[in-house]
């Protein structure tokens, strides 16, 4: 059944809240800083887990059913969820934070891309044009404006960063296969996350009690970036404008800068300024469909030449 545009409007604004959560995940990571990278990812996600626990303990006994979910459900939603920072991690390991940040950050535009294999779902120029502007704009936040150094001996690093970008687009995607999954199911994959987090750290990493401040910043992180983003994140991409949310997520590492100079942990720039331009300008215009009309959208979807 084909979702009516206010309530995909109302999907894609609930979406939109994880891009601004996600906005806080660089100053609250600079807090945590210290704790190694598998040990944070098991308590974040187990935090999520344990809030998502209570929110459906306040629901009800009957709430709990929709833990149930086919084996194809959970590989694929654990599979994004943790497969996606595990890459991270190993890009940054094997390749400069730059260069791997960068090639990670693909997956917004992969996003916009492979959305167009969906049933129901097309592509159109504005979409890409703004997904690419947006990308520029997030190119120029990452490099600060500065040459990029590729080196043939970090391609275990280039890989991973590509296999990051990948697992998150194409979860983000397969996520709108399964629309009758409801978002609580979200609390189990985000427990199951957390366990993956805490093998690996055990098997790869020394315990490193946090301090009151990285505990604080493990909470926040827990509760927001790493929690409830994720949950606003599987409502958004199940019903929601897809295509619109991948252009929008550029807005995170410029929000997250902005914040930072606000804080005063990063400089204020021209080179930052032209980012936002550039990212605000694409999502408007990748947005275009969304913010048309339904009678005016209803006219440029009957006209073949503007679809790619």
């Amino acid at each position: 059944m084909t979702s009516s545009p206010s309530h995909s409007i109302r999907a894609t604004i609930i979406g939109t809240v994880a891009i601004l959560l996600w906005a806080l995940l660089a100053l609250f990571t600079t807090w945590a800083k210290g704790i190694p990278p598998f040990q944070l990812l098991a308590l974040t996600f187990f935090i999520a887990f344990v809030s998502g626990f209570i929110v459906l303990s306040a629901k009800g006994k009957k709430s709990f059913q929709n833990l149930k979910q086919k084996p194809i459900v959970w590989i694929v939603s654990v599979g994004g969820l943790f497969g996606y920072h595990l890459f991270y991690f190993i890009a940054l390991h094997n390749a400069p934070a730059v260069e791997a940040s960068l090639i990670a950050y693909l997956w917004p535009l992969l996003i916009v891309f492979f959305s167009a294999l969906l049933p129901g779902e097309r592509l159109y120029w504005f979409h890409v044009a703004g997904t690419l502007i947006g990308l520029a704009g997030a190119v120029l936040i990452v490099t600060k404006g500065q040459s990029l150094s590729w080196s043939a001996e970090h391609y275990v690093g280039y890989l991973a960063a590509i296999a990051c970008a990948l697992t998150w687009s194409s979860y983000s995607v397969l996520n709108r296969k399964f629309k009758d999954v409801p978002t609580d199911a979200v609390t189990g994959f985000c427990g199951a996350t957390a366990f993956l987090g805490f093998v690996f750290h055990l098997g790869t990493e020394t315990w490193v009690t946090p301090t009151s401040i990285q505990s604080l910043a493990i909470l926040a992180l827990g509760l927001g970036p790493v929690g409830l983003a994720f949950f606003v994140w599987d409502y958004g991409t199940k019903h929601g404008d897809i295509q619109v949310l991948g252009a929008l997520s550029y807005g995170a590492p410029l929000l997250s800068t902005l914040l930072l100079v606000a804080v005063g942990l990063a400089q204020a720039s021209w080179t930052l300024a032209i980012a936002c331009l550039l990212i605000v300008g694409g999502a408007f215009l990748a947005s275009a469909k969304m913010l048309k009309s339904n009678s005016t959208f209803h006219e440029t979807e009957s006209l073949p030449e503007k679809e790619l």
